[in-house]
C-alpha cells in the first residue's frame, strides 16, 4: 500500500444524497466498533459531497468492511470502499488537514530564527574574509614596494652613481 495510508480509516465513495452519517454508521457497524464517521459537506449546498470516511477502532475490522462493502449497493448506488489517504492541504509544515493551521507555528518560528542566525553568520564570515583579503593586499603591496626600493637601488647604475655623489657631497 501507499505510504501514509490510514489502515483503520476507510474512504467510502458513491454515496446517495439520502445517506447521512447515521446511515453510514449503521451500514458499517456489523464489521466492528466504529470510532468516527464523517461526510464532508459542500460549503455552497451544505450537503455531503457523495463520499465519507469511516474510522474503525481495529484495523482488522476496517479490512473486513472494505472487503465486504467495496462494490456493495446502498440506497441504489454502488459504493467504492478503499483505505483512506490523509488529505493534504497547501502550505503548512506537515500538510495534513487533521492538524490545526497553527500546529506547525513553533517549527516555523524555529526555522525563521535559524535562517536569520545563518544569514548573520554568513555576513560576519564575509566581513572577516574581506578584512583578511584587504590585509593580505596591503602586505603584498608593502612587500612589492620594499622590493622595488631595493631593486631600484641595486640594479639601476644611475641610482648607484647618484647615491655615491650624494654621499660624497654629504662628506665634503
Amino acid at each position: 500500500m501507499n505510504e501514509g495510508v490510514q489502515k483503520n480509516t476507510l474512504y467510502v465513495g458513491g454515496l446517495a444524497e439520502e445517506v447521512n452519517e447515521h446511515i453510514l454508521h449503521a451500514a458499517f457497524i456489523p464489521f466492528g466498533d466504529i470510532k468516527d464517521v464523517k461526510t464532508p459537506l459542500d460549503q455552497a449546498t451544505q450537503k455531503h459531497r457523495s463520499f465519507g470516511f469511516v474510522t474503525f477502532l481495529e484495523r482488522e475490522d476496517a479490512a473486513a468492511a472494505m472487503d465486504n462493502m467495496d462494490g456493495a449497493e446502498l440506497y441504489g448506488r454502488v459504493l467504492t470502499v478503499n483505505y483512506a489517504l490523509p488529505e493534504k492541504i497547501k502550505g503548512g509544515e506537515v500538510g495534513w488537514a487533521a492538524q490545526p493551521i497553527w500546529a506547525d507555528a513553533d517549527t516555523w518560528f524555529e526555522r525563521q530564527q535559524q535562517e536569520q542566525e545563518m544569514q548573520r553568520l554568513q555576513a560576519e564570515q564575509r566581513e572577516a574574509m574581506q578584512a583578511a583579503e584587504e590585509l593580505h593586499r596591503k602586505k603584498m603591496a608593502e612587500e612589492r614596494d620594499g622590493e622595488k626600493d631595493e631593486a631600484d637601488a641595486n640594479d639601476d647604475p644611475m641610482a648607484k652613481a647618484e647615491a655615491e655623489v650624494l654621499k660624497q657631497n654629504a662628506e665634503a
